[in-house]
């Protein structure tokens, strides 16, 4: 069987959740990797220290009772900063450090950080010598294939990354200027697995089970990373793996192992967040579950009425007794 080794750590679903500021806190990593996700990362987390103390920055760092390898993403333009980051994440626990060279947003973009950093190699080579020099752990990267359709330079970073000890590379296949716009194209991730000696990982636009095995076949990548995908459909990952090892398609979710999913999730943000921000962070979470049910905007639009943690659970209570627990859901 194939799997991906990242430093000592191997991983034999070849299948990580990727970092989204918002929605992989620690409530839901725990839920990806209960279904199958075998590596899961944090949300971004800026290079600059003085901003760990806010409340935003303390969630995102917390990690207890988290299954490892435990992966921190870490995103900055400053060399000593980033390295200084990274120890801080070894000194919490984290057995990985990812860097990100990939997010498309304006704001981490205008502090030359995220993919905007693809536009100045050399300064990609010292971030990544800096952080692979500052800790014991494996170093990880994710970019995209360039900053934009007319300056794809993956191949080139890979290199870099290559050469500077990185453990594993992460390829988003689409360029900042795409941002999560058209197709991904798995072209330049091929063609950077081909080159390069270190494992590369493919995202991008993998949505189901059998798009997962065409972008394993095509690009020849060690794994898989799925983002998108996975809001209010954590077990796409069983799903994934399923159909790899078997070559068939998993039985859809019955409606009592949803009901039971959706359950659990939602009282772990409620006890993650406390009432208040517990009861507005399961509204959007919430809202992705119910797109699988026929009446799921109607299901949203009542739920996102709701203030208080009683409301939400009564009203999942109740909402689940119309439905036949041996039903399933919609492939």
């Amino acid at each position: 069987m194939c799997v991906l080794t990242i430093g000592p750590y191997k991983l034999e679903n070849r299948l990580i959740l990727a970092p989204m500021a918002g929605i992989t806190d620690l409530p839901f990593r725990k839920l990806c990797r209960h279904m199958g996700a075998d590596l899961t990362i944090a949300e971004m987390i800026t290079s600059d220290q003085r901003l760990w103390h806010t409340r935003k920055s303390r969630q995102r760092l917390r990690s207890e009772d988290e299954r490892g390898p435990r992966t921190i993403q870490i995103a900055g333009s400053d060399p000593l900063m980033m390295a200084e980051a990274a120890r801080s994440g070894e000194a919490l626990g984290a057995h990985i450090i990812d860097i990100n060279m990939g997010c498309p947003a304006k704001k981490v973009c205008n502090k030359a950080a995220g993919s905007a950093l693809l536009r100045n190699e050399r300064l990609v080579a010292e971030i990544l010598q800096a952080v692979t020099n500052a800790v014991n752990l494996p170093v990880t990267l994710k970019i995209r294939t360039g900053w934009c359709k007319n300056t794809r330079n993956a191949l080139q970073i890979a290199h870099i990354a290559e050469q500077t000890g990185v453990s594993a590379l992460t390829v988003h296949g689409r360029t900042r200027a795409c941002r999560f716009d058209g197709e991904a194209e798995y072209e330049t991730i091929a063609e950077v697995k081909q080159k390069v000696s270190l494992p590369v990982i493919a995202n991008g636009d993998i949505n189901s089970a059998i798009k997962a095995r065409f972008v394993l076949d095509y690009t020849g990548a060690n794994a898989l990373m799925i983002g998108r995908a996975a809001k209010g459909h954590p077990w796409i990952f069983a799903e994934i793996d399923h159909y790899i090892k078997t070559g068939s398609k998993k039985k859809p979710l019955s409606i009592k192992a949803f009901k039971e999913l959706v359950s659990s999730h939602l009282n772990e943000l409620h006890l993650f967040y406390g009432e208040f921000l517990g009861v507005r962070i399961a509204r959007k979470h919430l809202g992705w579950y119910f797109s699988h049910l026929e009446s799921g905007v109607q299901y949203r639009s009542e739920f996102n009425k709701l203030g208080t943690v009683q409301e939400q659970t009564d009203y999942l209570n109740r909402l689940f007794q119309k439905f036949n627990n041996d039903e399933r859901l919609a492939a």
